[in-house]
Parts: C-alpha cells; sequence; structure tokens
C-alpha cells in the first residue's frame, strides 16, 4: 500500500534547461524528473549531460530519465550517471529483463530503476521486470504504448493495460506504479479527472508536465480530512464494539472496512 513516503508527484523538466530546475524543486513536486529523452533534441544531448553533471541540486529527490538501451546517447548518458549522485534513474522502453541488465551493468553501483511501459512487448514482460530487486516500481507511458498499439489514447482504450500494471506490480510486492501524463497541462479539470482515475484504480501517484499540475494530483491521492475522520471513527467503534458488529456512518464495519481504515491511517503514521 502506498504511503506518504512513497512519491506521488513526478514533474517533469527538460535537462537541457538547468535554469528550471530550482523551479521545479521548489513546486511541491515529490520527485524532479530530468529528461535527457524525448524533451531534449539530439542536438542539445550533450550540452544537457552538461547541466545536469554541474546542477547543484537536492539529488535524494532527482529521478534522471535516461535516453533508451538502443539509442546512440545511452552511452554517454550512462557515463554520465557514474559521475554524478543521482540514486534514481528512470528507463524508457524497459521492454525485458534484459534492458534492465544492460542498464544496471553501464551504471554501475546500487541504483533504483524506473521502468517505463510504453509498449505491448514491455506490458507482457512485467513479471521479469518486476522481478528484479533494483525496480522500484513501474511507470506507464500511455502515449507510446498507444501508438505501438495503434489505439486510442483515452481512459477505456488504456484501461486494460492500466489494470494490468496496477495488478502485476501488487502481485509482486512493488509499490503502486505511477500513471502516464495529462499532457493539456492548462486544463486542471482534466488533469484532477486522469488522477482520479488513475487513483480508483490502485496507482499511487502521476507524471507530470507542468507545477500546475502539482496540487491537483497531490489532492486526488492523499488523503483527505474527511477520509482521515471517517477512519478514525472507524477504528475507534471497532474499538468499542469488541467482537460485536459495528456501523460507522449507516455501513456496516467488516474486516475488509477496518483494513482499509487502519490502512488509510498507516499512510499519514496515526496508527500502527
Amino acid at each position: 500500500m502506498n504511503d506518504l513516503t512513497t512519491p506521488i508527484t513526478y514533474l517533469f523538466v527538460p535537462a537541457d534547461r538547468p535554469e528550471r530546475f530550482a523551479k521545479a524543486l521548489a513546486s511541491g513536486a515529490d520527485r524532479v524528473i530530468i529528461d535527457l529523452e524525448d524533451a531534449v533534441l539530439d542536438d542539445n544531448k550533450s550540452t544537457a549531460r552538461d547541466a545536469i553533471r554541474t546542477a547543484e541540486i537536492d539529488w535524494q529527490r532527482i529521478v534522471v530519465r535516461i535516453n533508451d538501451v538502443t539509442s546512440s546517447h545511452f552511452t554517454a548518458d550512462a557515463a554520465l550517471l557514474r559521475e554524478v549522485p543521482a540514486n534514481t534513474v528512470m528507463v524508457p522502453k524497459a521492454n525485458s529483463a534484459s534492458t534492465l541488465q544492460q542498464v544496471a551493468e553501464a551504471l554501475g553501483g546500487d541504483r533504483q530503476l524506473l521502468p517505463q511501459i510504453e509498449s505491448v512487448e514491455g506490458l507482457f514482460a512485467m513479471p521479469e521486470l518486476l522481478a528484479r530487486e533494483d525496480v522500484a516500481r513501474l511507470i506507464f507511458g500511455h502515449l507510446d504504448f498507444a501508438l505501438d498499439l495503434g489505439s486510442g489514447r483515452d481512459q477505456q482504450a488504456m484501461l486494460y493495460a492500466r489494470s494490468q500494471i496496477v495488478l502485476h506490480s501488487r502481485f509482486a510486492g512493488k509499490a503502486p506504479p505511477v500513471d502516464s501524463v495529462t499532457p493539456d497541462f492548462r486544463n486542471e479539470a482534466a488533469c484532477r479527472l486522469d488522477a482520479e482515475a488513475a487513483h480508483n484504480l490502485g496507482f499511487g501517484g502521476k507524471l507530470l508536465i507542468h507545477p500546475a499540475q502539482v496540487g491537483p494530483v497531490r489532492s486526488v491521492f492523499a488523503p483527505s480530512d474527511e477520509d482521515l475522520a471517517w477512519a478514525r471513527r472507524v477504528i475507534a467503534a471497532v474499538e468499542e464494539g469488541g467482537r460485536g458488529a459495528v456501523a460507522v456512518d449507516g455501513e456496516m464495519v467488516d474486516k475488509p472496512v477496518e483494513e482499509a481504515a487502519r490502512r488509510l491511517l498507516r499512510r499519514v503514521g496515526q496508527t500502527d
């Protein structure tokens, strides 16, 4: 179960825009993804790596997204990451365990990997990806996935893939996965609806492309005051009722309801 020490909001910033690094970190996002892949043109990759190399930032909150292992930029990206204290690396187009092994060997050291599921091949490789100890959680990339599948990009078209990512992550005992971006960063309502749909499926966070998306997404995934008050009422009723049946707000409290309340309170450190 996701807790509030597990990152919820992951904000992208292009690696060739170092003036935005500090602003992204000040946005309230749990993690900032400095992106060497899609956000940076080929001609700017070297400049982007230099920007990361010389950055003076809070590396504990930084994720670096490298170029995929088939890219001509992968070797240089890996060399860069051996120089900087970035502990978490996002791996695009993670289509097999051998891909992750290649990344791990190139990076050296003890790094957490965040594989992106961006293709049907990657979706079917999830059991072997999740079996690796260095994989922290999965990341969904619905735009590339839809392109690979030849499908629409809407919630209905992506429902099966999203559900499978959540289910496989839970079965493997990993942290809940992180959902894809909402491209229209000016549309707060769309971002909130996407976050609600992801949260309802069991995702534990979301990728963001603009600081304005941090607040709406966190408000969806983090427990509200009303949620916490309900959970405290449930636990109080259970403890007062002993072995007898109890009801809270007109709802019978059985074991799953009690456990849901306890999990909610554990997320904010209010119960064992």
